[in-house]
């Protein structure tokens, strides 16, 4: 399922760390490795096309030409579950700044209730990336969109580990614009809105409340 928006990053080390996360033997501390790696390797594909201006600098032995980024960073996890791929993420981009956005679930629609928005000043002027381990339904997601839209963010990209076809479905009707970078893309959902065959609940697995 390629779209114009929706892209897997079919790369190895990826589908590896992947697969460990699947595992239902894996535990907490594998987990928690494991989802950290794969979230290092997605920062690196999707800052991939970032833009960037001259920046002149000298080497100890000789002036050179390099880059640097255009526009600030701001990452955006979805609590609680998005908290581990923001933390990873930050090793490869320190500088980047941090928001937060609730999203609780309810049990018996399945649809997101918010409860929690804070991001830092400067959204319309920055790269911002919304990141959240699962992208079943697709409304969490789609209605975290639309709160960052609202603040004023213009460059925007979700970042997720595992994507099912109904969420891509929905978040792109809902939010065709904006580019959506997954691991790996499952096709279902079960009685339960949980992504199958997936990895179960992120957030459970990752914080060992389970």
């Amino acid at each position: 399922m390629q779209t114009e928006n929706f892209r897997v990053v079919g790369h190895p080390l990826i589908r590896a760390r992947v697969t460990v996360l699947r595992d239902r033997e894996t535990g907490t501390k594998h987990f928690r490795e494991a989802l950290h790696e794969v979230a290092v390797l997605l920062a690196a594909e999707a800052t991939r096309d970032l833009e960037v201006v001259p920046r002149h600098v000298v080497t100890p032995l000789a002036p050179c030409d390099g880059v640097r980024l255009a526009r600030p960073i701001i990452i955006v996890p979805i609590l609680r579950a998005g908290l581990g791929m923001a933390e990873a993420m930050l090793k490869v981009l320190p500088e980047a700044r941090v928001g937060h956005i609730g999203m609780a679930r309810d049990e018996r629609t399945f649809e997101p209730r918010s409860y929690y928005f804070k991001s830092p000043a400067g959204l319309p002027d920055a790269d911002v990336f919304l990141v959240d381990p699962m992208l079943a339904t697709g409304h969490s997601a789609a209605d975290a969109t639309e709160a960052l839209h609202q603040a004023g963010a213009r460059r925007l990209t979700l970042v997720c580990i595992l994507a099912s076809r109904p969420g891509v479905a929905h978040f792109s009707t809902r939010h065709p614009g904006i580019p959506i970078l997954a691991a790996e893309l499952d096709d279902t959902l079960n009685e339960q809105a949980y992504i199958v065959p997936g990895l179960g609940d992120a957030g459970d697995r990752y914080f060992g409340t389970h």
